[in-house]
């Protein structure tokens, strides 16, 4: 069995240094866990009033005190982080999460899919998800608003995800019935981790949750309160795809006939 969770917490607007003395006793907290998952943009908060204070609370990945944070307590707690983090890179930014170990920072994935007005701040990803394999499981990162798009779910199960880390800054009240379902249809663990809390005319949910491969919600968080949820799964029942004895979630695709999912350069999303 394998322990996995997320950090539900409530980031403060601009102030990084905050945001990681709040995430100390919470990231303590969930040292018993294999992999955990912290909100989408945990350093520096969301919702911001313009692109100049978006970049002034930006940081450089190679040069962040934040994920110098993260990786330290991966290392210490022996486990794996995921986190969001407002990205610099250059004159651009990223709205982008990181998988850090007990070996250091292990990857990255930048959101395509930029919600309301964070195509005012982010640049949108030009990458699909990877997944890594971090010995005990394979995992792959989305970022909030990617829930609503099925292809990024189908894409990292394809490539083997027993499961998706998902951190978000959810304020519409779809996602925590939606998201399991993804679980479902891909047979795949899914954590997604959201934040609490209200920042000028937003307030997020909470209700972040743990689903099963058959869209069970095996953990669900208060939608108001700071909180680590853990629990023990198995992920080879992520890597049995069938839904009855003679129907594989994968196997029974007919790719040829999807030919919506063909784009104007005749490739495959």
């Amino acid at each position: 069995m394998l322990n996995i969770g997320f950090i539900q917490f409530n980031p403060v607007l601009g102030n990084a240094t905050e945001n990681i003395s709040r995430l100390q006793p919470l990231v303590e907290k969930a040292k018993y866990a294999h992999l955990a998952v912290i909100p989408e943009l945990a350093n520096s908060g969301y919702n911001f009033e313009s692109r100049e204070q978006a970049f002034g609370l930006s940081e450089d990945v190679s040069r962040s005190l934040f994920v110098e944070f993260i990786v330290a307590k991966a290392r210490e707690q022996n486990m794996f982080i995921v986190a969001g983090i407002n990205e610099r890179s250059e004159d651009k930014l990223y709205n982008s999460a990181i998988l850090a170990g007990p070996n250091g920072l292990v990857g990255k994935y930048r959101k395509v899919h930029l919600f309301m007005n964070e195509r005012d701040f982010f640049e949108r990803g030009e990458s699909e998800p990877e997944v890594y394999d971090t010995g005990l499981c394979r995992t792959g990162m989305l970022i909030c608003f990617d829930w609503i798009f099925p292809e990024f779910w189908r894409i990292l199960a394809l490539k083997g995800a027993d499961i998706i880390c998902h951190p978000s800054n959810l304020v519409l009240p779809y996602a925590q019935q939606a998201v399991p379902v993804h679980g479902l249809i891909n047979r795949i663990f899914i954590i997604t981790a959201n934040r609490t809390g209200s920042e000028n005319d937003l307030t997020f949910t909470g209700q972040s949750f743990i689903s099963d491969p058959a869209g069970n919600i095996l953990y669900k968080a208060a939608a108001d309160k700071e909180e680590v949820g853990i629990v023990g799964v198995y992920p080879t029942e992520a890597r049995n795809k069938m839904i009855t004895i003679r129907n594989h979630a994968f196997g029974d695709r007919v790719p040829l006939l999807y030919k919506a999912l063909i784009n104007e350069d005749q490739k495959t999303v």
